[in-house]
């Protein structure tokens, strides 16, 4: 399964982890460094146990040794942490009035763990999987004229505006003279005094973003280029500048422009090949003679999955549904229905033997990824994002497939 399903789900984890709520300081997480050996974490376990036999609060006590018996009980099965290392959350929490739910959540992680940590709390300690879901590919963007300028960051597929400004440049002198040359000079001062402004704040912004590949600098006329070439931008950042584009304002909206336009020239980005996606998407969906290479509605999309004739299947990250799979344990009789998540779902009786049918019920998107991986079909996560993502999800439901064949 490629890395944008992995980081989905583990984005999907870290909510429902997020969620919970124990009595005290029940709740248990462990983060173990990659290729650790896991005999000395059990050591450490159990020295853990030892301690919190003297924990005052029955409850508590009884929550903490419960937990790390839990994880022991989960650990006992490796010899060795995997390469990236593992997460461990374990412990009884809240679920609803005077009720609660044990847990246990062992992860493997999607990058390298170098540091160990034993934490007990009332919620779990999730801030370092938070960390590893940061987007690495991360983009500076200034536009800028003589009126006006904005600074913002592109990590992946998302703009964020970091700030904008106003410039006080006064406008061309009509009157001749020597009070016009002095009034010039005001002017180009002026525009000096808010060029460094820009670039002071650029600074400020980019030179902490410790995964920055590249500058974009766009603009209306002449003012980015002159920019560039009179060195305004920090000497660290100077070499980073990967282009300078056009475009026709100056201002936050120049900024979506200018992401329009990188991802139309910059092939290897995510945003531009998440808009190419979904644009190729849309044009073979709507146009006669290949709106049969194609399905759109979650019941039809989940039954090609099922019948192995999908090749590629697009899903939105923004997708919230349910999928309840009905079967008969007398005939084996399965249908799907797809619910809100949480919506109540009725008993049902099977159409074929009058038998009541089993329920089971999963998140639409790991259904639907759980599917493409035995079949064979390629998954495209879309986000949520870029403006064709939005459109993706809002027009087709989030879920889209190419067939292996025109049907």
């Amino acid at each position: 399964m490629n890395d944008d399903y992995r980081r989905y789900e583990l984005k999907r984890l870290l909510e429902e982890l997020g969620k919970y709520q124990g009595y005290g300081t029940n709740l248990i997480s462990l983060y173990i460094p990659g290729n650790a050996d896991i005999g000395d974490v059990l050591n450490q376990l159990r020295q853990e146990y030892s301690v919190a036999q003297n924990i005052k609060s029955k409850q508590v006590r009884k929550g903490v040794m419960s937990a790390i018996e839990s994880i022991i009980g989960r650990l006992k099965y490796y010899k060795r942490a995997p390469p990236n290392g593992l997460a461990v959350f374990s412990g009884e929490v809240i679920v609803g009035p005077n009720k609660t739910d044990f847990v246990t959540y062992v992860i493997e992680l999607p990058e390298p763990l170098n540091f160990s940590i034993y934490h007990c709390d009332s919620k779990f300690y999730i801030e370092p999987l938070k960390e590893l879901l940061k987007e690495k590919e991360v983009y500076g963007l200034i536009t800028l004229d003589r009126k006006e300028a904005a600074i913002g960051l592109l990590r992946g597929r998302k703009l964020d505006v970091i700030a904008t400004f106003e410039s006080r440049v006064p406008g061309k002198h009509r009157q001749g003279g020597q009070s016009s040359r002095r009034f010039e000079r005001l002017i180009e001062q002026a525009a000096h005094e808010f060029f460094k402004k820009v670039a002071d704040e650029a600074a400020k912004v980019f030179l902490n973003e410790q995964d920055l590949r590249g500058i974009f600098i766009g603009g209306p006329g002449p003012t980015k280029e002159y920019f560039v070439k009179q060195g305004y931008l920090h000497p660290n950042l100077r070499d980073k500048v990967v282009a300078v584009l056009d475009t026709g304002y100056a201002d936050d909206y120049g900024l979506r422009e200018l992401v329009e336009k990188i991802s139309e020239t910059v092939d290897e980005l995510k945003i531009s090949r998440e808009k190419k996606t979904v644009n190729e998407f849309i044009a073979t969906a709507l146009k006669p003679s290949t709106a049969n290479r194609v399905l759109y509605g979650y019941k039809q999309v989940l039954e090609a999955l099922r019948n192995g004739i999908v090749g590629r299947v697009l899903v939105s990250e923004g997708l919230r549904k349910d999928v309840i799979i009905h079967r008969c344990p007398s005939c084996g009789y399965e249908e799907l229905e797809i619910k809100e998540v949480d919506e109540p779902v009725d008993q049902r009786s099977c159409p074929s033997c009058g038998a009541p049918m089993e329920q089971r019920r999963e998140d639409l998107v790991q259904y639907v990824g759980k599917l493409a991986e035995e079949t064979g079909a390629e998954m495209i996560m879309i986000s949520t994002d870029s403006d064709e993502g939005i459109m993706f999800l809002r027009t087709f439901g989030g879920l889209g497939a190419y067939l292996r064949y025109s049907y």
